[in-house]
């Protein structure tokens, strides 16, 4: 049974994906920030303001993250637990990995750490979309676009405008940075077509989907 959102219930075994999901996420972030070697778009696009605009990091965070659910909203995806819970326990716990962990000296390592991210990156992302519970700010607003742009295309096209103008306004990029763009949106859709526990096509796609074609 759905709720009137089209949503289906909330139920434990969502919660606990969502929520491991999320884990899997920020280890996946943690590796990618001791990497050192660019970081993802939508990151890139806060440190640029805050940087363009002289404020606080989470302050210009808040924000941002607010304008992309609220764009997601305008497009018929409405926020749902899931857009609560993934940024407050990806932050939680990528700062405490960062304040366990050391960045690496050796820059084989480094390229390791990022190589690796990837895949854990998308198990992720995939695991939390597939609990239906809702998505993160940068997620929302890419799959607020599916369709009619497949999520593996707007989530690049997201990421990417993060990043061009956060680099336009004085944030640093890297190759981390055009990995996330050209690859983790397509990997997080390779991933949802051949695992069944990661399809996001049974869940928050097809919400996204389904707000679109009610506007019509």
């Amino acid at each position: 049974m759905q709720d009137r959102a089209g949503r289906e219930p909330i139920t434990a075994r969502r919660v606990t994906q969502l929520v491991v999901s999320c884990l899997v996420l920020a280890v996946g972030v943690a590796m990618l920030l001791l990497a050192a070697l660019g970081s993802d778009g939508y990151s890139t696009l806060v440190n640029g303001l805050s940087i363009a605009l002289d404020l606080p990091f989470a302050v210009v965070n808040l924000v941002v993250a607010l304008a992309f659910v609220a764009l997601a909203w305008s497009r018929g995806l409405p926020p749902g637990l899931g857009t609560v819970v993934q940024p407050v326990v990806v932050g939680v716990a990528v700062n405490a990995l960062l304040a366990t962990f050391e960045e690496p000296d050796g820059l084989a390592v480094r390229v390791v750490l990022l190589l690796v991210a990837f895949p854990v990156l998308a198990v992720g992302v995939a695991g939390y979309l597939a609990s239906g519970a809702g998505a993160g700010p940068t997620e929302a607003a890419a799959l607020a676009f599916d369709p009619p742009a497949p999520f593996r295309w707007s989530y690049s096209v997201v990421q990417g405008g993060g990043a061009l103008v956060g680099w336009l306004l004085g944030a640093a990029i890297g190759p981390g940075t055009v990995l996330v763009i050209v690859l983790l949106g397509p990997f997080v859709d390779l991933l949802a077509a051949r695992v069944p526990l990661l399809d996001i096509q049974a869940s928050g796609r097809r919400q996204a989907g389904d707000g679109c074609h009610d506007r019509a």
